[in-house]
């Protein structure tokens, strides 16, 4: 199974169901079966994608508040759809999933951020998830690729 490729579906249809108020379920549904006719992702990439949209969706209030207090002078409505949809993604994974470790996490929404976002959505994500796993009580992971968190 791939986890990344599940969540790359999961951002395909969080932005829809962001951007265009799009139903999360059709949306899924859709970009499911088109990412299986392109042989992007299997029927386990598919199932974790959506788990990841249910449980965003499920716990969106308690994720976007605390996107924003940890984004300082960055409101949701002010970021690019693409980084606020990655770290509700990453925020679910790490506040309400079991299973996923945190450095996992956190790598795959900044490697996401690097391939759908813009030049600096990468380090926006990290730093911001960041502080989100220190106030867990967690110890932030190092990626090599961004620069550490300040």
């Amino acid at each position: 199974m791939s986890r990344r490729a599940g969540r790359e579906l999961a951002l395909k249809v969080l932005y829809q169901w962001d951007l265009v108020k799009a139903d999360a379920e059709v949306a899924l549904r859709r970009t499911a079966e088109t990412a299986a006719e392109t042989g992007g992702a299997g029927e386990d990439s598919t199932g974790f994608a959506a788990e990841l949209v249910r449980g965003v969706l499920a716990h969106q209030a308690a994720i976007d508040a605390r996107i924003s207090e940890l984004a300082h002078d960055w409101s949701l409505a002010r970021m690019a759809a693409v980084d606020r949809n990655i770290l509700r993604i990453a925020a679910y994974e790490l506040l309400f999933a079991s299973g996923v470790p945190a450095s996992a996490s956190i790598n795959e929404a900044v490697e996401l951020a690097k391939l759908y976002g813009t030049g600096e959505s990468g380090r926006f994500v990290n730093g911001i998830l960041g502080n989100l796993l220190r106030g867990r009580g967690g110890t932030p992971p190092v990626n090599q690729d961004v620069l550490p968190w300040s």
